[in-house]
């Protein structure tokens, strides 16, 4: 048997040398594209406003300033007591719809895991239902339901809200995750005296962390990204969270660019973070989590 020749390795080697070098000038392409947005941004909130609206655009501003992060910043500064106020109402929102979404996802999804029920297929794609429309066709039925419940102009709105509409896609993906663990991990507990409630405390829950962790970061970013929602609800400055509080940076004659930027550099700040830093469960839940094995 004849082995081929260095000169014919070589030549097999290039197709797939060139390929990866398309590749990765493409990531690299990709990549330049995501980020420079977020550049522009930063660049801009450390202008002035006379440099921020100079024509040709200034890329690099010669006279930086942090002046607009520390007026958003400092409690006595009227913007930013509004500010601060908006970004605890962002966070309050967004927690108290993560807390629920993860107590209301966690058994549901559990159920569909373990449990025979007649119509438990049906149910369960039909909880998936609402995904199919768009979130802006049950804006107008939902604020009627508000009004009628008098929820309008309340934070409790908002839960009730992102909790219709982030609960389908966490049942889903902690369904996939409880049914990727050996149920044979709960019968040994089960022989052990543990009860069905301590064997999924002890054994499933444990196991489903990443699941439950990257659930969290997706209720969360949901909530806290969410403008159409939290304008249509709330029109009291108290209440009101970061997206639709921003708003305030656009005047009648004029824009507060470095403001603006700078403010939504801020709100960007806490979602970057947690994703950074919990990634790793929020790619496994996906990988591991939506596919059963």
């Amino acid at each position: 048997m004849m082995t081929p020749s260095p000169f014919t390795r070589a030549q097999s080697r290039k197709p797939i040398d060139g390929w990866r070098w398309a590749g990765n000038l493409f990531l690299v392409l990709l990549l330049v594209f995501a980020l420079f947005p977020m550049a522009w941004m930063v660049l801009t909130s450390i202008k002035t406003q006379f440099a921020a609206l100079q024509y040709p655009p200034q890329w690099w501003p010669t006279e930086p300033t942090f002046e607009n992060y520390t007026k958003l910043l400092d409690p006595s500064n009227p913007v930013g007591q509004e500010f601060l106020r908006y970004f605890w109402n962002s966070f309050t929102v967004s927690l108290a719809t993560t807390v629920l979404g993860v107590a209301v996802a966690v058994p549901a999804a559990y159920a569909f895991s373990r449990f025979s029920f007649p119509g438990r297929t049906l149910l369960f794609f039909s909880v998936l239902l609402r995904n199919m429309f768009p979130a802006v066709v049950f804006l107008t039925p939902l604020f009627i339901l508000m009004r009628w419940m008098g929820l309008v102009n309340s934070q409790s709105s908002l839960v009730i809200t992102y909790l219709t509409f982030g609960l389908p896609l966490s049942i889903w993906l902690l369904k996939g995750f409880f049914d990727n663990i050996p149920i044979q991990l709960e019968q040994a507990a089960r022989i052990d005296g543990a009860t069905r409630f301590q064997a999924f405390i002890y054994v499933v829950m444990p196991l489903s962390t990443p699941g439950i962790i990257a659930t969290s970061i997706f209720s969360f970013i949901g909530a806290w990204n969410e403008y159409v929602y939290a304008l249509t609800f709330l029109s009291r400055q108290d209440k009101m969270t970061l997206p639709v509080g921003v708003q305030r940076f656009f005047g009648e004659f004029a824009t507060d660019w470095p403001g603006l930027m700078a403010a939504t550099f801020l709100m960007s700040v806490p979602v970057v973070v947690l994703f950074l830093v919990l990634q790793k469960y929020f790619v496994r839940a996906l990988t591991e989590g939506a596919v059963k094995h």
